[in-house]
């Protein structure tokens, strides 16, 4: 659950730099756009739609954001996927345009183990240093289960960084180190808060479509989960 939390923060967002009818930096963590994205996984297949919408006020973006993950399993390499969705996912962007300062309502579901979470994170872009950029951010949130009737077993505290370095004009990678604290609620859960990683490498094809690879790992997650995605911008 906590590994899924890891993976959208780092490449979606807002932008600070232009307006939500030209075409972004997808390499921006923090750019909004209206996109598609397909992408392989080892348990199936992954889909991302997004929708940027006005907000009325001209120093601000925002948009919607749904992912279904883990169908199709027969395509993947992990002998347990099968046919159905492993789960669904959906986040709220804000972004002040002035400030650099974003907002993220996060809200996703496991059908395999009927599990979830909500939460509410901040992230502030920093002052460019050379090909570096850092996006640091916090955030609280709550766990939610379905055994027999919906209940809050736990809340917990997020606290990390989102990392881009450019190699070239089309290649950036990305080192985004998250790590979760369980605050309150049943002490069974709270291993299922820690330290995680996340690595990517990315290449822009056009100014409106890039591949993506990604690695997670961690002490919540069990081996290192890859993944390989296709985004398209409209």
């Amino acid at each position: 659950m906590m590994n899924q939390k890891i993976s959208f923060l780092a490449f979606a967002a807002v932008s600070v730099n232009v307006w939500a009818d030209d075409i972004q930096d997808m390499s921006d963590p923090l750019a909004v756009y209206t996109q598609t994205g397909i992408g392989w996984t080892q348990k199936g297949l992954n889909l991302k739609l997004g929708q940027a919408y006005d907000t009325g006020h001209s120093d601000s973006m925002a948009q919607h954001v749904l992912e279904l993950k883990g169908f199709a399993g027969r395509v993947g390499t992990d002998e347990h996927a099968d046919g159905s969705i492993d789960s669904m996912r959906y986040r709220h962007f804000h972004v002040d345009m002035t400030t650099g300062r974003g907002s993220q309502v996060d809200l996703d579901w496991n059908f395999d183990n009927d599990m979830g979470s909500a939460s509410y994170s901040m992230i502030q872009a920093l002052p460019k240093m050379g090909r570096v950029q850092l996006y640091p951010l916090a955030g609280v949130g709550i766990s939610v289960t379905d055994n027999q009737g919906y209940s809050v077993p736990a809340s917990f505290a997020l606290v990390g960084m989102y990392g881009k370095l450019d190699i070239s004009e089309r290649i950036w990678v990305n080192y985004n180190p998250m790590y979760t604290s369980q605050l309150g609620g049943d002490d069974d859960y709270k291993n299922a808060f820690g330290i995680n990683h996340e690595a990517a490498v990315s290449y822009q094809l056009t100014s409106t479509k890039n591949v993506r690879a990604f690695w997670n790992w961690g002490e919540t997650i069990e081996g290192t989960d890859f993944r390989i995605e296709m985004n398209f911008q409209f």
